[in-house]
Parts: C-alpha cells; structure tokens; sequence
C-alpha cells in the first residue's frame, strides 16, 4: 500500500490534526515514513495565522521539486489553515502541489488520494458546522510517549480583527465529553503521563448531553483530572473574557492540573483592545490576573502580543510595556502585526506603523520580556520541583530536562533517570529561559 510522509506547521491544533489524519489513512491501508524519500505521498499541514508561516511553506514547495524530480510518481498535498485560506489559488500557482484539503475535509482524504493516483488534481475545503472528528482515535506521530495533545473543540467565533481563524477553521463547535474522557483514559493506559486539551478558545467549551445536563469547560477539566492524579493535565488557550472564577477554583482543587495559564494580552491599551475586537479592557485582564493569583499564587503566566496594530501610537506602546511590567509574564509569544487577507483589519483598518516602527516596538517588548524572565527564574533558586522527565538535554547527552507543573524547562544530570518518570529537582542555577538543577530524594 501506498505511504504517507506528513509534515506539521504552525499551532498545537495542527499537530494533533495531524494525527487525525494519521488515523484516518491508517484505517484504509496507508502506512506513515518518517524517510520522505520512501514517501508515495508528502502531506504538508499548515499555518496561515501570518504571512511569514505562509512564505515559508512555499519555499518549502520550492524545495521539494528535487525530491519530485528523482521520483515522478511522489504527489504533494496541502492541508490545513493555508489550504482553507487559498483553495484552488495554491493549485494554480504551485505546479507541484496535486491536492488541497482544508480542516474539516480530512475524511474525505482516502477518496482524494484515489483520485490524485488516476492523475486528477483536487480541492476540498468546505468548512463544517459539526465536524469533531470525536469518533477517531487520533494515531500519535514522532511523539515521545509522555505527552499528548487532545482536541476538545473546533473553530473559533470571535472574529478578532486581525485573527484568519474564524475563515479558515469555522465557527465553534466543542466534541462530546465521553470521548474527550475516553481519550485521556486510553493514553494513560498506554503510558502517557500528561496530556493537554486544545481548543482555539477552550474556555468556550459547551457540550449539551442528551440528558439536557451543560458541560462547561470547568466541568470537563474536573472530569479529566480524576482520570488519575498521576496524569498531568494542562490545557491552551484561554481567552480572557471568559477565563471564570469556577475553572480557577477546579484547578486549585487537584494538583495534577498543571499550574500554567496562557492568557493571550496582545495589548495594553483599551483603544486598541477595541480595535483588535478583543471584548475586555485592560481593567478586566488585570483582574482575570489578580484571580490567577489568587486561587493559584504559584501559577505561571504566558501571554502572546502584537507590536504595531493599526494606528498604534507610541503612548500605547507604552502601555503595552507597562502591562509586561505589571503582569511580569514567565513567557511571551511575541510578534509583529502582520496584515492578513479578508480579515475585519484587512478590510476595515490600515495598516499604517511602518514596518522600521514596528520591528523596534517588538525589539523593545522582547528586551523586557527577557529581562522579567530572567529576574522570574531567578527567585526559583532553591526551590523544589517535581519535574516530568522528557528526554535528553540537546546540549549534553548526559543531561536529561523536563518541565515542572509551571511549564518550565529544567535540566539537570542523568544519573540513572528516565523519560517518563518523575523526579524531584532543586533549582540550583537558571537562564532566562531554562531552570537549572540537581536531583534531590524529596521536595
């Protein structure tokens, strides 16, 4: 039977999609390769969120035409967010791709592969209104056997003004409870030691059971973690409009519910909350982190921003790096505002920071950010971690690292540890992104 080479880009979301699609082909025969010379097929699962993670899949096109050239018979397809975005566009303008399939077709990929093998070029990309894919047993890919995504919704409804999401993934629509529970269940009995439910907005979780019974996004983080309180439980991403009291409250309550919450600020200002179509002012984000706080004083805090919206004043600027001050973030994804196609800013806004502007306003966010990571890691010195053992520090075979309940990378010597354990580290040393530690009996 034929094989499939797949290769992922871009957010969480997508790597777990991939191992639907895993999933999906391996019930109708297809093997996977992790050697893309031994591969009939090459998949590409992309990223559309900016332009930067678009140009980069067309270099990669660019690049696999060598590989095509010594074996005529290999066919490329695109999936994914950039699929959903461009349709039949990316089959005329890349000769070498012969399919495109956005998030919501990835069923229909058997019939589609049958069709590309008679010498057919084709597009599926309708979004659905339903589709989970709840019923499949995702079939993990190059995963480590410790860690594991789960896919608890789809799609996303609150059209911030520069976000491609909405277009390219759908509206929302949140998979049953049993399966979510059933999923975890069965990755624990194989070994897997925590897993991470995904949404592109998991506090807008809702299920209605037959029953008529509501299942919050609270409801289900409970139900998971007594799974087993040796199995972790972290989750991504939180909007912070609709961050509750009741989900900090189920996370207090077990300790196997990891301490890290990424709450995306993008700004700091309120006029540019608005314009970006955020729903929360600044007043509320700062309470959203004074309630994190609260109920989870040892909580780490990760955010994402956006340097250089439309119409951003230096003043507000400011006040972006104010609020980095105030929250004093452990990590930060941060970026430079990149205008997206038929998004409400594309349409609506002009993207009027030049880009000279832009690079230095992040080049300033990043500085600081480096600098608050670094004073936070610091006060971890001496402290005591249960740590989760991954694998082999990429500096020093006799190393290992792992993270601790706050997400945060600690290495430390090998000794006779192994992946998938856990043991108790001393932070002894660190650097703005990495603890350093040794290995001590108990915490």
């Amino acid at each position: 039977m034929s094989s499939i080479y797949i290769e992922t880009y871009g957010c969480q979301m997508n790597f777990a999609d991939s191992e639907v699609v895993n999933s999906i082909l391996g019930k109708e025969g297809y093997t996977t390769t992790k050697d893309i010379n031994l591969a009939d097929y090459i998949l590409i699962n992309t990223c559309a969120i900016r332009d930067n993670a678009e140009q980069r899949i067309r270099k990669r096109l660019h690049e696999l035409k060598a590989l095509q050239r010594q074996h005529p018979q290999l066919r490329i397809g695109i999936l994914g967010c950039m699929a959903e975005r461009l349709k039949t566009q990316l089959l005329e303008e890349e000769d070498n791709v012969s399919f495109v399939v956005g998030p919501d077709a990835y069923r229909k990929l058997p019939t589609i592969l049958q069709l590309v093998q008679k010498g057919e070029k084709t597009a599926e990309t309708e979004l659905s209104t339903e589709e989970t894919y709840s019923d499949i047993q995702p079939v993990r890919i190059d995963g480590n056997g410790i860690s594991a995504y789960i896919s608890i919704m789809r799609g996303c409804q609150n059209f911030c003004a520069y976000c491609v999401v909405p277009y390219t993934r759908g509206r929302e629509r949140s998979r049953d409870p049993h399966s979510i529970i059933e999923d975890a269940q069965m990755l624990f009995s194989q070994g897997y030691k925590e897993v991470t439910l995904l949404g592109q907005n998991v506090n807008s979780y809702r299920f209605t059971e037959a029953d008529g019974t509501l299942v919050g996004f609270p409801e289900l983080m409970e139900r998971v973690a007594q799974v087993s309180p040796l199995l972790r439980v972290r989750f991504a991403t939180s909007h912070p409009k609709d961050l509750s009291d009741e989900l900090l409250q189920v996370m207090a309550k077990y300790p196997n519910i990891c301490r890290c919450i990424h709450l995306p600020v993008q700004s700091g200002n309120d006029r540019m909350l608005k314009l970006m179509n955020r729903h929360y002012t600044t007043e509320w984000y700062l309470n959203r982190i004074d309630a994190i706080r609260r109920y989870l004083p040892d909580c780490s805090i990760t955010t994402d921003v956006i340097a250089g919206f439309c119409s951003e004043t230096e003043e507000e600027h400011q006040d972006t790096l104010a609020m980095f001050r105030t929250v004093r973030y452990d990590y930060a994804y941060m970026f430079k505002f990149s205008l997206r196609p038929n998004t409400y800013a594309e349409k609506h806004l002009h993207d009027d920071v030049p880009e000279e502007v832009k690079t230095r306003r992040l080049e300033e966010i990043i500085k600081l950010q480096g600098e608050i990571a670094l004073e936070n890691n610091q006060k971890e010195i001496g402290r005591v971690y249960e740590v989760l053992v991954e694998g082999t520090s990429h500096r020093s075979k006799e190393q290992l690292f792992g993270r601790n309940s706050q997400n945060k990378v600690i290495v430390f010597d090998r000794g006779n540890h192994q992946p998938g354990t856990y043991v108790n580290v001393k932070v002894t040393n660190c650097t703005a992104a990495t603890l350093i530690g040794e290995v001590v009996e108990q915490a």
